[in-house]
C-alpha cells in the first residue's frame, strides 16, 4: 500500500504512571468499606458538593421548569431518533426455540439486566447528548431500574441535564461526579440496586474505575480520548471536510483526527484552511482543538480508494465519514469503525447529538472487535435445554465417551445416570 503523509502526527508519549490507578483503587476500597458516608466526603472533597446526593422529585421538577420550551423541544426531538433506533435494534433480538434432535429442545431467551448506572460527564461541556444516548437505549432495552449521576456544576446538575434524565425515565438521579459516582452505583448505595452494568463516557479517572470494577459489574467499554476519521476524493468540499475534522479536534487536546484522500488537492486545501477554522472559535474552543491539530492529526493520501478503504479499516476509527462518490461502495467495503457517515449531508455531530445512532463508541482502535452502546448491551441472551428420555439415551452415551476421552469421570459418570430408568 503506497501512503503519502502531508501531516503526520506527533510520536504520543510514552505512557506514564499518573497515579491514576492507584488513586481510582484506593477511591474504590475507601467507598467499599466507608459506603454512603465515603462518597459523600469524597463529593464534598473534589466537587465542593454539600447538598442531597439523591435529586429530590421536587427539585427534579424545578430544574426541569427552568429549562426554556425551546431547548426542551430540541431534547425531546433527539431522545425521539435515539428511542425509535434503540426500538429497531430491540427488534433484531428474539427468542427463540429449535429441536437439534428428535427429542432434545433448546432455545435463547433475551433477558435485560435488572439495574444499569448512566453516567453523564460533566467537565468542560455539558453533556445533554450523554443523558439520551445512556438512559434512553437502557430503557428500550426494559432495564427496571436505571441510575443516572453527573457532577454538580455552579450549585448543581444543569437544569438541561436533568431534563433530559428525567425524560429518557431515569429512576434515580446522583449528584455526583467522578470514581465516588462510578463507586455509587456500582455498590447500589442511596436506595440503589448495585448496578450490572456500567455505561457512559468519562475522563482517565472513570475509565480506569470502570476497568476495576469489571468483573463485579459489566461494562459498555473502556473508552480513550475520542477519534475522527474523514475519506474524501476530488468531490468533497475542502471547507466541509476543514470543519468535520475541526469539530473533533474540539473535544480535546488529545483527540486524534485523520483525513485520507484519494486527492491531493483537496488534501492541501484542507491542511490550509484548519488553521484558520480553529481560530475562528471562540478560545475555550480553540485551545484544545488547536493542540489536537497540532500534535495528533494526519492528512494522508492514497493512490486509490481501496488503498483508502484499508488504510481506514488499519486505523479502527471511532467515527468514520465518508464525502466521496458511489457512497454504496463505501458502505460494502469498509469494516472496521464504530460509526459510519456516508455523504457531505451528515456529519459526526448529528450522531453525537440527536440522529438516533449511539455515540458511545468503541475508541482507540477497539472497533476492531467490539460496537458501540446499543440495546444488546444491556441484554443478556441466555440459553436453556430439555430433553425427553429417548434423547437422553444418546446424548449420555456420546457424553460419557467424550467426557473419559478428556479425562473427566465425573462428567462421565452424571451423564450415564441418564441411561438408568427412574
Amino acid at each position: 500500500m503506497t501512503v503519502t503523509y502531508l501531516k503526520r502526527a506527533a510520536p504520543r508519549p510514552r505512557a506514564e504512571d499518573s497515579g491514576i490507578r492507584a488513586t481510582v483503587q484506593e477511591m474504590l476500597t475507601t467507598i467499599e468499606d466507608g459506603r454512603e458516608a465515603a462518597v459523600r466526603a469524597y463529593a464534598q472533597e473534589l466537587d465542593g458538593w454539600q447538598g442531597e446526593v439523591v435529586l429530590s422529585d421536587a427539585l427534579r421538577r424545578d430544574a426541569c421548569d427552568r429549562v426554556p420550551e425551546a431547548m426542551k423541544a430540541d431534547i425531546r426531538f433527539a431522545q425521539a431518533n435515539i428511542r425509535r433506533f434503540a426500538e429497531a435494534q430491540k427488534a433484531t433480538l428474539h427468542d427463540c426455540e429449535i429441536e437439534v434432535m428428535p427429542g432434545l429442545f433448546a432455545g435463547q431467551r433475551q433477558i435485560p439486566v435488572s439495574s444499569a448506572g448512566c453516567y453523564v460527564p460533566g467537565g468542560r461541556y455539558s453533556h445533554i447528548a450523554s443523558a439520551l444516548m445512556t438512559i434512553t437505549t437502557a430503557k428500550v432495552a426494559g432495564v427496571p431500574q436505571i441510575i443516572a449521576a453527573s457532577p454538580p456544576r455552579q450549585g448543581g446538575i444543569p437544569d438541561a441535564i436533568v431534563f433530559a434524565m428525567d425524560l429518557c425515565g431515569a429512576d434515580l438521579i446522583f449528584t455526583l461526579g467522578g470514581v465516588q459516582a462510578i463507586a455509587a452505583m456500582a455498590e447500589g448505595l442511596f436506595g440503589a440496586n448495585p448496578a450490572d452494568i456500567l455505561v457512559g463516557p468519562g475522563n482517565a479517572f472513570i475509565a480506569e474505575a470502570k476497568r476495576v470494577l469489571f468483573g463485579k459489574v459489566g461494562i459498555d467499554m473502556l473508552a480513550g480520548p475520542t477519534d475522527s476519521l474523514v475519506i474524501a476524493d476530488r468531490t468533497a468540499r475542502p471547507e466541509t471536510v476543514a470543519w468535520d475534522l475541526v469539530s473533533q479536534a474540539e473535544h480535546g487536546v488529545d483527540s486524534p483526527v485523520w483525513l485520507i484522500s484519494t486527492d491531493r488537492a483537496l488534501a492541501e486545501a484542507v491542511l490550509a484552511r484548519v488553521p484558520a477554522l480553529i481560530e475562528s472559535l471562540p478560545e475555550p474552543n480553540a485551545a484544545p482543538a488547536r493542540r489536537a491539530w497540532a500534535d495528533r492529526a494526519e492528512v494522508m493520501l492514497c493512490d486509490t480508494r481501496e488503498e483508502a478503504a484499508a488504510l481506514s479499516d488499519s486505523y479502527a476509527p471511532e467515527h468514520l465519514q465518508v464525502q466521496a462518490a458511489d457512497l454504496d461502495w463505501w458502505l460494502d467495503r469498509l469494516t472496521t469503525y464504530g460509526s459510519l457517515f456516508l455523504g457531505a449531508e451528515t456529519t459526526v455531530p448529528f450522531g453525537d447529538k440527536a440522529s438516533g445512532p449511539n455515540h458511545v463508541l468503541p475508541t482507540s482502535g477497539a472497533a476492531r472487535y467490539t460496537g458501540g452502546l446499543s440495546v444488546h448491551k444491556f441484554t443478556k441472551t441466555v440459553t436453556w435445554q430439555r430433553c425427553t428420555a429417548q434423547a437422553a439415551h444418546e446424548l449420555a452415551q456420546r457424553t460419557a465417551r467424550i467426557s473419559r476421552m478428556e479425562g473427566m469421570e465425573g462428567h462421565a459418570r452424571a451423564a450415564e445416570l441418564r441411561l438408568k430408568p427412574g
